[in-house]
This record gives structure tokens, C-alpha cells and sequence, in this order.
């Protein structure tokens, strides 16, 4: 027998541990001393060094069956290997340009959730190679398809591999793809409930009781890796309990779907929280009080199912299992989170942005108004495992008449009939909801920063309403990404910049006119008009120098398509990256977007002869020349002479 000591909670851990060595000198026990058979570690897969684990658990390892069996596997696949240059976010993309691309759903971690969680990034796959479009493995390990690739597609489950909290397992549907960060389990014949009961018992205090275990984490940080929950245990069910169990996984997977019914990012997006509170009872304390009930009543059953004594179970004070309890409002600390290597700018948008910033969507079509007046029923609720949706309930379906006709751009300017600040007003005022404060003030100085905060995920800031400035900020026209064309500019100059450059000639002609009768506030007005038109005509030139190269490409994703514009965005950081990203692209770093070829096509093809992925990428693989393979070394004994 051995005796271990637990001091790393204790500030003080040179008085603890003395404390300790005392107490086992004095043949004194103490919380945090652990009397353990080494040997009895091999009975933990790994044997992973868990020396604060009771025998009871010990024993569960032994006597339980594993979640890998003949009818459910967990499997793990390859890195992209370029996550920039094959993930986009679900919203800034459309339909592939080439006709054998597609762009999949991709579940990548995420952040803490379970039951359910938003899917909101995509990957370009190749259909024809079966493969990430471009994807060739890496220098050192070459590579035509990631691995497990014969599972994408397949209903299943998925978590976040690498975290700071608890494990988090939600539903998968059907349609996606998975990610080394986010591992996924399969049921045989794709069994909805026995998928929903195993999310259901991975989701439970008791799997999680002996998965801490098995990770051996003596910190925060945990791995929660394909072979970890292979081998973790897990009970044998009757049918009754596989039905109970899927049952509450079910009712919890629609809570948590519920929750995101309120984020316009999300794919359950429908209506903002002010106007679903209004007219759907929307609460969102009674959601969690209801998920929280959810997960007490999965603990009660999984503890029975585990042969774990409730009492005993609840008293292990020191295992990091405790804190799987109140986990339903955790922040986030995933992999993908701020606060770890995938840095995931999110946002908690209050409620009065997420009402105005879904008024700005519905001015540009994206979100359908009439959900909120009664004219149009929200659609029946999806099964966890249907196919995402190519728009979320709350966008405006396709051929529907918008709330106003534009061409994909607004502008800020009172008076014009595409002026976004009044459209915003008209908006609010067809739900029966008071318009807050300065809308006009709230768009130009508010608005960008945290709508860039909102549409930002996983690295991937893709902001898709881009204001378009003159150097003061006095004049903006709004572009709306998915209508970007390579007419766009051109329209700028000729349907707004030009017509008020006009509107501006005239006033300040009238005011001139007034000669030695004019007021102060003439003059200052005067000036005004002065100042705004030699910035008006600066930024029609810069347009104008823009527009003849400018080939936007929506596979390119945000960041690359307004990298050439970045100096007419007013927003510094923004700005920044954006340059950041022209630098680049004009070094030759991102050849695989479609920018790079519009801007620089000689410099590209002839990357394309030494460059498989680059040539991949562009449909000209004919273009692409093999090495000559090396000569390979002569093997045998060497020569007394060459010794």
C-alpha cells in the first residue's frame, strides 16, 4: 500500500504536506490522505494515476461494460490543417463556385453546452476526391482523404475535446462533418434512441464521475480524447430505460435549442428576446430552472444505472467532479473560447442590440418581420438529428417580398429613401415596439463594433453589414456581404456618392448666393457642405481605383473580400486586420482564395505547377507538375573500406 497526499488546493502546500507526513507518522488519517494499492491503478484504462479515486469507483471500472461496443463507436479525424483557409462560418457563404464543392457543416468543439449547440462553422469538401477541397495532408505525412472520413454525414453525437470545464455532449445531425476538436459517436443503424439515451447517460454526473478519473486532471484543463470515452464505462440498458433516458435527452435538447432560438447567428434563430418575451412567453430563467430539472432527474437515473451509492457519490468532495453541478450557465472556456488556443471573439449581446441589430436585418431582408406580426407561423421544430437548415426559421424565405427593395446597400443619410436609420424606425414601429433612443447616433458610433463582436467565431471574424465611410464618418453607405457583387462599388459611386455630390453643389450654390446676408449658421453650414464634399469626392475617387479589379467571391469568406477596401473602413481594429490581411494577400500567403487569382492570376497559375493543393484549389490540377521522385539509397553491409 501507498500513501498519497492531496495538497493542491491548500495555499500553503509545504505546511500541508508536513501536516500530512505527521498525521500518517502518528497512524492518523486525514482528508486528503489516500491509502491506495498502486497495482489497483491498472484496473483503470490508461492506468491513469487517479489515486484520489475511491474503491467504488475502482470497482465500477471493473464491473462495467465500456461506451465502445458492437453498436456505438466514438471516432476522432485529422486536422484541416489550415483552419483560415478551409472553415468559413455558416453565414458567409452561399453556393460552392465549383459545381464539385460543397460547403459542410462542420462541429469543431465549441463552446460549454449540452444536449444542444448551434453548428455554426463550415468546411469546403471536394466531392470528387472525397476530401477538404485542397486538403493534402501535411509535409511530412501526405494525405488524399482525413481520417474517418467514411463517417461524415452520419447522425451522431460530438463534444468539445479540450476544455476548462466538465464534458459537454450534444446532439450531431445528419449532414456534417467532424473535427480532431470535436470527436463525434456513432449508433448502429443511426438509432435516434439510441443515440438520445447514450446523450442522455455521457451527459450524466455518473459518466462524469469516473471520465475525471480516467482523465487523472489534477487542474482545470482536461483532454477529453476519442480514447478516453471509448473506454469509459457505461450501463447496460433495458429498453424501457434507453426510452426514459431519450426521452429527457430529447426534452433537453429542445430547451437548449430554445435558448438559441434568441441568437440571430444561430440556425434556430426566430425572433430577438424582446419581441419572443413578448409574443412567444419567451423566459429564460424558466428555460434553465427547466433544463437544470432535466439534468437532476438524468443524475438520479444514471447514479442507479452505475451501481453508485447516492450518498457516497455526492460526498466525494475532493474529485473535480463536483463541479459539474450549476453547470448550466458556465462561461465559456473551451478550446475555442477566448481564453485558450482557438480564440473565439463571442459577444453577450443584451437585449436592447439584439432587437435594433434584427431591425437592421430586416431592412436588409435577411430577417422575415412578419414572424413577429402574425402574418407568417414559425415553422414545426426540427428532430435533433434532421439535416441544419440552409436559413434559420427567423430569415426571410426565399422568393418572400422584403421589407424594403434595395440592391445590397443602405445608406445613412437623412431624407434618402434608402436611409437605414429611418428604415430601422419603420421597422420597430410594424411590431408595436417604441424605438430606443437615437438610432441615428446608436448606427454610426455603436452599431459595427458590436455587431464585428457578434458575428465573430472561432478565430473567423466575419461581419456581414460593412460601413463604407468617408474619413470623418459624416457620410456611410451600409453594404450587405451576401449581395456583394463586383457591381457593388460601381453602384456606390453612381447611385449615391454622385447623386449626393449633386444634392451638395446645389445647397452650397444657394448658400453662396445669399452673399453678405448670409448668417453665421449659413457659413457654418457652408462649411459644412465643403468639408463633406471634398470627402465625399475622395472616397468616390478611391472607389473608382477599386471597382475595375475588385472580383468578390464568397468562397473567399469575409476577411478576404473586404481586405482590399480596408482603407474605407472607420472602425480601427477592423481596419487593422483588414490590412493585415491585404499585406498578405499581396505577399502571395493566400494564392488559394479566389482574390489572389482576380488580382494576380500569373503569379498563381504558376504556383499551380509546383503546388498540388494551390492547383487542387483552382480546378487546374493539369497544370500541376510531380516531383521526380528521389532515388532510393542503396541498402546493404557496408564495405570494410567504407566502414
Amino acid at each position: 500500500m501507498t500513501d498519497f497526499f492531496w495538497c493542491l488546493e491548500d495555499e500553503d502546500k509545504e505546511s500541508a504536506l508536513l501536516k500530512a507526513v505527521t498525521c500518517v507518522r502518528n497512524e492518523e488519517m486525514a482528508s486528503n490522505i489516500f491509502v491506495r494499492d498502486s497495482l489497483s491503478f491498472k484496473n483503470i484504462p490508461g492506468s491513469a494515476f487517479s489515486y484520489w479515486a475511491p474503491e467504488s469507483a475502482i470497482l465500477g471500472f471493473i464491473k462495467l461494460n465500456r461506451l465502445e461496443t458492437e453498436k456505438r463507436i466514438a471516432r476522432s479525424t485529422n486536422d484541416s490543417g489550415d483552419d483560415f483557409r478551409f472553415i468559413r462560418a455558416w453565414w458567409e457563404i452561399n453556393v460552392a463556385t465549383l459545381s464539385f464543392v460543397e460547403w459542410r457543416p462542420l462541429c469543431k468543439g465549441g463552446e460549454f453546452s449540452r444536449y444542444y449547440s448551434d453548428i455554426y462553422l463550415t468546411i469546403s469538401w471536394n466531392t470528387k476526391k472525397e476530401s477538404y477541397h485542397g486538403f493534402v495532408g501535411s509535409k511530412h505525412r501526405p494525405l488524399e482523404k482525413p481520417a474517418s472520413a467514411d463517417l461524415f454525414l452520419r447522425p451522431g453525437l460530438t463534444w468539445s475535446r479540450r476544455t476548462n470545464l466538465p464534458l459537454s455532449v450534444r446532439a450531431m445531425p445528419a449532414g456534417c462533418n467532424f473535427a480532431q476538436k470535436g470527436p463525434a459517436i456513432f449508433f448502429d443503424n443511426n438509432s435516434r434512441t439510441g443515440l438520445l439515451s447514450t446523450l442522455a447517460i455521457v451527459n450524466s454526473s455518473a459518466f462524469f464521475y469516473f471520465v475525471d478519473f480516467l482523465c487523472a486532471a489534477v487542474g482545470k484543463s482536461r483532454a477529453y480524447d476519442m480514447g478516453l470515452l471509448q473506454n469509459a464505462p457505461f450501463p447496460d440498458l433495458s429498453p424501457e430505460q434507453e426510452g426514459k433516458l431519450s426521452s429527457l435527452a430529447y426534452r433537453g435538447w429542445l430547451l437548449k435549442k430554445c435558448l438559441s432560438s434568441v441568437n440571430e447567428t444561430s440556425h434556430a434563430f426566430l425572433l430577438p428576446e424582446i419581441i419572443s418575451e413578448k409574443i412567444l412567453t419567451f423566459r429564460r430563467n424558466d428555460i434553465l430552472r427547466s433544463i437544470d430539472g432535466v439534468q437532476s432527474d438524468i443524475d438520479k437515473l444514471s447514479i442507479g444505472l452505475f451501481g453508485l451509492d447516492e450518498s457516497a457519490f455526492h460526498s466525494n468532495t475532493v474529485s473535480l467532479s463536483r463541479e459539474i453541478h450549476g453547470d448550466i450557465q458556465s462561461p465559456d472556456e473551451e478550446e475555442d473560447s477566448a481564453t485558450d488556443e482557438d480564440d473565439e471573439i463571442s459577444a453577450e449581446v443584451d437585449q436592447k442590440f439584439g432587437l435594433l441589430s434584427w431591425a437592421v436585418g430586416v431592412a436588409f431582408g435577411r430577417f422575415d418581420w412578419r414572424l413577429a406580426t402574425g402574418e407568417r407561423e414559425a415553422p414545426p421544430e426540427p428532430d435533433p438529428f434532421d439535416r441544419l437548415p440552409i436559413k434559420s426559421p427567423g430569415m426571410l424565405p426565399d422568393c418572400a417580398a422584403p421589407f424594403h427593395l434595395h440592391n445590397g446597400i443602405l445608406v445613412g443619410d437623412q431624407g434618402h429613401k434608402h436611409d437605414l436609420p429611418r428604415l430601422i424606425e419603420e421597422v420597430l414601429t410594424s411590431v408595436n415596439i417604441e424605438v430606443p433612443g437615437d438610432i441615428r447616433r446608436w448606427l454610426q458610433r455603436d452599431f459595427f463594433s458590436m455587431h464585428l463582436k457578434q458575428y465573430s467565431k472561432s478565430r473567423r471574424k466575419a461581419p456581414i453589414y460593412w460601413p463604407i465611410s468617408t474619413v470623418s464618418g459624416g457620410y456611410t453607405c451600409w453594404l450587405y456581404y451576401p449581395s456583394l457583387t463586383s457591381q457593388t462599388l460601381y453602384t456606390v459611386v453612381n447611385d449615391f456618392i454622385e447623386p449626393k455630390l449633386v444634392q451638395i453643389g446645389r445647397d452650397a450654390a444657394e448658400l453662396l448666393a445669399r452673399g453678405s446676408a448670409r448668417s453665421r449658421e449659413d457659413d457654418r453650414g457652408l462649411e459644412m457642405l465643403q468639408d463633406l464634399e471634398r470627402e465625399l469626392v475622395d472616397l468616390r475617387d478611391r472607389l473608382v481605383a477599386i471597382a475595375p479589379t475588385y472580383r468578390p467571391n464568397h468562397d473567399d469568406g469575409v476577411q478576404i473580400t473586404a481586405a482590399p477596401l480596408w482603407e474605407l473602413f472607420r472602425h480601427r481594429s477592423w481596419a487593422a486586420v483588414l490590412r493585415a490581411t491585404w499585406s498578405s494577400l499581396q505577399s502571395g500567403e493566400y494564392d488559394w482564395s479566389y482574390l489572389a487569382m482576380a488580382y494576380w492570376p500569373d503569379r498563381v497559375r504558376e504556383k499551380c505547377k509546383t503546388d498540388k493543393s494551390l492547383a487542387i484549389a483552382h480546378d487546374l490540377e493539369r497544370l500541376y507538375v510531380p516531383p521526380e521522385p528521389k532515388a532510393a539509397k542503396p541498402r546493404g553491409r557496408k564495405k570494410a573500406s567504407e566502414a
